[in-house]
């Protein structure tokens, strides 16, 4: 996968796109992948990096959503389930079976849980990742060492997925580029074109790394911005009402030590009506989230004092060590394109996180809505409402049975494991070169060899592209990620053919980013 040769090939095809999508998040990418998978000529524009947005700031879990069937949101949580299931099939490589453990305290709880978890692995049907049972006190402390341990009666052990979703991402990008899709990051759009009839009929962009600008022709434009929707809807129609309310989540990431064992837990009821989540990841654990409206979508949000505060109340709740804010090595927050409430109601947990397909009077399709879970379905959804609008025979969507790229049932050991069969690539560049073998931070994994495969076969274009999302450090350990990151910057202007001002650039703003990943005492 390779910017320049897709650049090149934007500026050299004079012929129609079937379908130009608008961002490079799950749903754009879920977009992507389907119309490809039909045999559509498809062009996918980012303005940033993939998975830059909310799609890199999610709770890491690929699940049916207990807390939604509570809800009464049957469908999703039927949804949910089964596009669960096949992206554990389609990407073993970047998903796992990850067992859940709720601590019970009353016996009332244990009848509740016991029950709505038994619904929740019959919905899965042949798709179940595992049974659900009561486990005793004994074996809930075995499973979760640092749970207070205060009234515990037992437990309830649940199976869901986990994943790395910017790496998701990015494997998907790499999917779509195989299939003949071509993807841009870095490029933004600035305009809609439309026919004499007032109908889109494609779009002007601009690419930010070669500041220029671009005008392609398309038979049909998704809008897939996610929080940044209603700005594409603005080009579209300058009176265009808000559609988009973001809800921040928030998450924490610690060290494993505070919960132990592999096993994660979850919070079935918080003070705000909510669940919280303790889950391990990548050798640390991830805890999170929360739901706070915000008014502005931005690239960067930043967490409120008030949902570290929650996130560590909560948690010190059921844990024996409880941790402090010196204990946390990274906080991250995301915002959710939630569709914007109605007057007078503001509590974001009641607004469905099923996802939406709406088509303007342009002929402009955006998606809302959903999540991680069923980007597939919401791009299959999508891809459908392009064939609608145009009265055309709908060619069979086939995504549902798509291996993504890297595909093995036998990784490499260790953190290459989520490279899947490149890994293999990447053992081959450390023995091209020995300096490219050495691990870039004591305490990491992370080699030169990793940085250099960012950069020829990811698209990797900045230093935080490569500590962010193509290695996750920044969101595991921000002062690490600021640490690694002059190793990290010679390696990357050496394979982009940068000089030192580049590298003083890149630096200090990544040092500026990582700042915010910091909590400050």
């Amino acid at each position: 996968m390779k910017r320049k040769n897709n650049l090149s090939r934007v500026i050299q095809e004079e012929e129609i796109w079937d379908l130009v999508v608008i961002g490079g998040g799950a749903s754009g990418l879920g977009v992507a992948l389907d119309a490809l998978s039909r045999g559509l000529k498809v062009l996918l524009l980012e303005k940033s990096d993939f998975a830059k947005g909310t799609s890199s700031r999610s709770t890491k879990l690929v699940h049916g959503g207990v807390r939604y069937l509570a809800q009464g949101e049957v469908g999703l949580v039927l949804e949910a389930l089964k596009e669960r299931g096949r992206l554990l099939k389609n990407a073993p490589h970047l998903t796992v079976n990850q067992p859940f453990v709720i601590p019970l305290y009353t016996f009332f709880d244990r009848v509740k849980y016991t029950l709505g978890l038994k619904i929740y692995d019959w919905m899965a049907g042949s798709l179940r990742l595992g049974k659900s049972r009561f486990i005793s006190r004994a074996e809930t402390i075995k499973k979760l060492p640092a749970i207070r341990e205060k009234g515990l009666k037992g437990g309830i052990v649940y199976h869901d997925g986990q994943f790395d979703d910017a790496r998701l991402a990015l494997i998907i990008a790499k999917t779509c580029d195989e299939m003949g899709g071509c993807l841009l990051n870095y490029a933004k759009v600035n305009a809609l074109a439309k026919d004499e009839a007032g109908k889109i009929n494609g779009l002007e962009f601009r690419d930010l790394l070669g500041k220029k600008n671009y005008r392609v022709n398309a038979r049909t434009v998704v809008n897939a911005t996610g929080v940044f929707a209603d700005k594409i809807l603005q080009l579209d129609n300058p009176d265009a009402g808000r559609m988009i309310q973001p809800s921040q989540g928030v998450h924490l990431v610690v060290d494993a030590h505070f919960l132990g064992g592999t096993d994660a837990l979850m919070i079935p009821s918080t003070s705000d009506g909510r669940v919280l989540f303790a889950v391990p990841w990548q050798g640390k654990l991830v805890l999170g989230t929360t739901d706070t409206i915000r008014k502005k979508a931005k690239m960067e949000p930043q967490p409120l004092a008030s949902e570290i505060d929650f996130i560590l109340e909560t948690a010190g709740n059921y844990l024996n060590s409880a941790p402090q804010r010196k204990d946390v090595l990274s906080v991250y927050a995301g915002l959710r394109p939630l569709a914007a409430p109605k007057e007078g109601s503001t509590k974001t947990k009641e607004i469905s996180r099923s996802h939406k397909v709406i088509v303007s009077d342009s002929h402009l399709i955006t998606i809302t809505g959903g999540k991680w879970t069923t980007f597939r379905k919401m791009g299959e959804d999508t891809v459908d409402a392009h064939y609608r609008i145009h009265g055309i025979q709908q060619a069979e969507s086939t995504s549902a049975e798509k291996k993504l790229h890297g595909y093995t049932l036998s990784p490499e050991e260790g953190h290459l494991q989520w490279y899947g069969s490149d890994g293999s690539e990447i053992l081959q560049l450390q023995k091209e070169n020995k300096e490219w073998k050495e691990p870039l931070h004591e305490n990491y994994p992370y080699t030169g060899a990793e940085v250099v495969w960012a950069v020829r076969e990811e698209m990797a274009q900045k230093i935080e592209d490569f500590l962010s999302r193509r290695c996750r450090l920044l969101f595991l350990d921000a002062k690490a990620a600021m640490h690694m990151a002059p190793k990290v910057a010679a390696i990357m202007a050496a394979e982009l053919g940068k000089d030192e001002a580049w590298i003083r650039k890149e630096l200090e703003e990544f040092y500026k980013l990582a700042k915010k990943y910091l909590i400050h005492q």
